[in-house]
């Protein structure tokens, strides 16, 4: 409790910002490993990395190749030009680490020192099968942590996670003062079909109705081509989709069809970019607009 303030309210709680200029409706997420290449057919407006290519959980540090006072997008080998964006997703202990490391406000400057131009900010999960106080400790985390980036001068994306109808009003009580410059809902371990029915989408469909109507909505972790035209029907034109799917095909030659994966033994740059413009064209529009 003394690590959140010493409440689980949100009404404390200021975030403001708006989104870049250009950023584009679908972001491919990448491993920030041979970007020059997998760009090189493409020269897309927009690539995320992954918590996990930035923060070490071995050393509890940064990676030494984002210490050297260059920024995101020169680390990454793209034009000064391309937006970056730090999808702050990962697996528990990864995050859980962000938090209790020593001097977070520290670590937190030293990322927004690398001139992200988005950063979606880390969730602490919300699981339905541990207890209710861990809920609403988690659901605070998550607004906290952006705030802090914001604070630090970044355009930070609050992740928004629920388990009861109450926990969505809650959020939405809030952004009646808070003016993020979008909300993320990361949904990478939403795989089965029961979850999807009977927790995602019921929470999806009421967000949509009950969100701020000119907010953007960041979605993680959608691959499926259902789930992706039901989340555009949802949402329209303030949808923005992260998704590491592209990258990770192209590393065997194969691309996302209509009929699904397809594997054509293709070269890694030409299967990426087929990928990320089929993507691309699943959404109702191309760029997506700041703030609320």
């Amino acid at each position: 409790m003394s690590d959140v303030g010493g409440t689980l309210e949100f009404d404390d709680i200021e975030l403001t910002g708006t989104l870049p200029a250009g950023l584009p409706a679908f972001i491919p997420q990448i491993d920030g490993s041979r970007q020059d290449q997998v760009d090189a057919a493409l020269h897309w407006p927009a690539y995320a990395v992954g918590l996990r290519r930035v923060f070490s959980l071995a050393s509890h540090a940064i990676f030494p190749r984002w210490r050297t006072g260059e920024t995101a997008a020169e680390v990454l080998g793209l034009p000064s030009s391309t937006l970056t964006v730090l999808s702050g997703y990962g697996e528990d202990p990864l995050v859980e680490l962000f938090w209790t490391v020593r001097d977070r406000e520290r670590l937190v400057d030293r990322i927004a020192a690398l001139r992200f131009d988005l950063v979606l900010a880390p969730n602490f999960s919300v699981y339905g099968n541990w207890p209710r106080a861990e809920h609403l400790l988690n659901m605070r985390r998550s607004l906290l942590i952006a705030a802090e980036f914001a604070d630090a001068g970044v355009a930070a994306v609050p992740n928004l996670s629920w388990y009861r109808l109450e926990d969505l009003k809650r959020y939405v009580d809030w952004l009646g003062t808070a003016t993020p410059p979008a909300v993320a809902i990361n949904l990478q371990t939403v795989r089965e079909s029961a979850n999807w029915d009977t927790w995602t989408l019921p929470g999806l469909d009421w967000l949509a109705e009950n969100l701020p109507a000119q907010l953007p909505v960041v979605l993680t972790g959608l691959s499926r081509r259902d789930r992706i035209a039901t989340a555009a029907e949802l949402f329209g034109e303030r949808l923005v989709l992260v998704s590491e799917n592209p990258a990770q095909y192209a590393l065997h030659g194969a691309v996302m069809t209509d009929e699904g994966r397809r594997d054509l033994h293709a070269r890694t740059a030409d299967a990426f970019a087929q990928s990320v413009r089929y993507m691309a064209s699943l959404l109702p529009c191309s760029t997506v607009s700041g703030g609320s």
